[in-house]
């Protein structure tokens, strides 16, 4: 049966499936691996400004959140796993059979460089005898082309053993990686588990149902929802849809204004839905501060057309082409996003320092808005480990920002 909804229904109901709004949803690890569990893929960014894309993600949601918390998960408990699927991604490690076609096609790419496939026993061989292995213990410093930038050979061999599944990330200190022997780290079912998805048709069915998972209501437009899916055509999307809609695994849903282009979610999480529509779940609105890549905002014009809210990551643009700032994050309350923040990290002077604040349209510094956007900036300030937060004076918004943030 297709559902009807206005878009604000529809953004409510994002907003509260992701624990964005209303009640605290999840709590500690448990609550990461529950909220993961919901959308499979968090996707990472090497960018540190006030933390990385994931933590910025799991503390908007999580409460009580620490970035100790997925470093454990990863990294000792080895319930997570760091691979490619949106871009680089944490992944959950009971996936890890349903990307063996991505290792196997990374594998034969290994194979076509002979440098590499030359380099690759010999740095297996090394890791069997000596452990863990980072870059810069490995003697292979000539450069070739990769895929940003040229790189050391030492770089090039790990990372192509990395994608081909031989290898993982071990740990990470600071910037540095450390790989192992997937099957040092993986438990062996996993790692000798059988492909679920054995025809093509399926495995296209489970990427797209995969992504309208980690968005929650998605259509099949292109945008950046669909990146990292290799190969996968606009046709092939559309036959997915119909496929996985036909046999009841995701519901059709007609947001008022966007008739001709119907959004999707998945049959389990109609009930929420439903529950929204029927005017609940409720609760006390709350303030988050979003990550760029957060996987709410996956399709931006999704998320223009629900909210009428247009965000642009500006990070890579030259300074003066940037509206707002370089790493500016959006902010919700209640139902809505009420605006945009600039907080940059000082780690020597354990300063949190707020560079930027751009208010909505229409939004107005209410005394109850003003004291949550006080409680989110202490709980931001508590997550980057800052022991103070500080206004730039010298920054074109200051004036408005005294209006607003308060701590």
């Amino acid at each position: 049966m297709e559902r009807v909804i206005t878009r604000r229904q529809a953004g409510q109901f994002l907003l509260a499936r992701h624990g964005l709004a209303g009640e605290w949803r999840f709590e500690g690890k448990e609550g990461v691996m529950a909220w993961l569990r919901m959308v499979r893929c968090l996707q990472f960014d090497p960018l540190n400004v006030v933390g990385y894309n994931p933590h910025l993600v799991l503390q908007a949601r999580i409460r009580g959140y620490r970035p100790e918390m997925l470093d454990e998960l990863l990294y000792e408990d080895r319930l997570l796993f760091d691979g490619w699927d949106k871009n680089m991604s944490i992944l959950l490690t009971e996936d890890w059979p349903c990307f063996s076609r991505r290792r196997r096609t990374a594998r034969d790419r290994l194979l076509r460089n002979p440098k590499i496939a030359e380099l690759a026993p010999l740095v297996i061989k090394r890791m069997e005898e000596r452990g863990p292995l980072s870059s810069a213990d490995l003697e292979f410093h000539e450069k070739i082309d990769w895929a940003w930038a040229p790189a050391r050979l030492s770089r090039a061999v790990l990372e192509s053993l990395f994608f081909a599944g031989e290898i993982l990330i071990h740990r990470k200190e600071g910037t540095r990686k450390y790989y192992d022997l997937s099957r040092r780290l993986l438990p062996a079912d996993v790692l000798e588990a059988a492909d679920p998805n054995p025809t093509e048709d399926e495995y296209c069915d489970w990427h797209v149902l995969r992504r309208i998972g980690a968005v929650g209501l998605l259509w099949s437009k292109s945008g950046d929802a669909w990146l990292g899916i290799s190969g996968m055509k606009s046709g092939q999307r559309n036959a997915s849809f119909e496929r996985l809609r036909r046999s009841g695994r995701i519901c059709k849903v007609i947001v008022e204004g966007l008739e001709k282009h119907p959004l999707y979610v998945k049959a389990e999480e109609v009930p929420l839905l439903d529950e929204i529509t029927q005017g609940g779940p409720g609760g006390p609105d709350r303030a988050c501060m979003l990550a760029p890549l957060d996987n709410l905002l996956w399709d931006r014009r999704l998320i223009l057309e629900l909210f009428g809210f247009d965000y642009r990551w500006e990070v890579y643009k030259p300074a003066l082409e940037r509206k707002y700032g370089y790493y500016v994050l959006p902010v919700v309350y209640g139902d809505r996003f009420i605006g945009r923040i600039e907080p940059v990290l000082d780690r020597r002077r354990g300063t949190l320092l707020i560079r930027g604040w751009w208010p909505e349209p229409g939004v107005e510094p209410t005394d109850d808005l003003r004291d949550e956007l006080a409680s989110c900036l202490h709980r931001f300030k508590t997550f980057t480990g800052a022991d103070r937060i500080a206004l730039d004076e010298t920054a074109a918004t200051a004036a408005g920002a005294r209006v607003w943030l308060r701590w």
